[in-house]
């Protein structure tokens, strides 16, 4: 009799360990793994430490421009030539004939105003100036020749066409020939403000 009660004793807590574990392994399959940081910018590889991070918006009455993330790349490196074939940048930008970097920026821009805001990547480089030395050499637009006629285009932006409240959310590219001092934005509009990503 001791022996069929020790019996049902060991089965009984076998049972419940297996029940138990299978709970256990249940709970740690839909347990979420940590996420990684999303990488804004690779600013430090070139000796920028930032003072604020991104995004940074930029606005006024009639337009806001907001930096989510930036990334500089050698002009012929393997990054570069790839975003450069994918959407056709040309090898040179309206200024620099013979760039040394090429920058990969994820923008949103917002019409603020009551009118229609419609523009190209001139506009954009007029309103927005992006500088990182102390000679501000010039931070120049370049454009995706693939995309060129392709208004609000999400992916590689030239032209935009925007209503009284609409944002667009894209990527736009500069090249760059100049050193790395600092970091900063400068927003042309009703008045000139600028913002240090990186101080100087």
């Amino acid at each position: 009799m001791k022996k069929i009660m020790m019996k049902s004793i060991l089965a009984t807590t076998l049972l419940a360990g297996t029940i138990l574990g299978q709970a256990g392994s249940a709970h740690a399959a839909t347990a979420k793994p940590t996420a990684a940081p999303v990488m804004t910018d690779n600013l430090a590889k070139y000796g920028l430490k930032k003072s604020i991070e991104l995004p940074v918006t930029m606005s006024d009455k009639n337009f806001s421009y907001t930096l989510h993330k930036i990334m500089i790349y050698d002009f012929n490196s393997k990054e570069a030539k790839t975003l450069r074939d994918k959407y056709g940048y040309q090898n040179f930008g309206r200024v620099l004939v013979k760039p040394k970097y090429f920058m990969w920026t994820k923008i949103t821009i917002a019409n603020t105003s009551n009118k229609n805001l419609y523009g190209g990547g001139g506009d954009l480089g007029m309103a927005i100036r992006l500088h990182f030395d102390d000679s501000r050499s010039i931070v120049d637009i370049i454009g995706p020749m693939k995309h060129m006629e392709k208004t609000n285009n999400k992916d590689a932006m030239w032209t935009y066409d925007l209503d009284p409240g609409e944002k667009l959310t894209t990527y736009f590219a500069y090249v760059y020939e100049g050193e790395f001092d600092y970091f900063s934005i400068q927003h042309f509009g009703k008045e000139l403000t600028e913002k240090y990503v990186v101080k100087e």
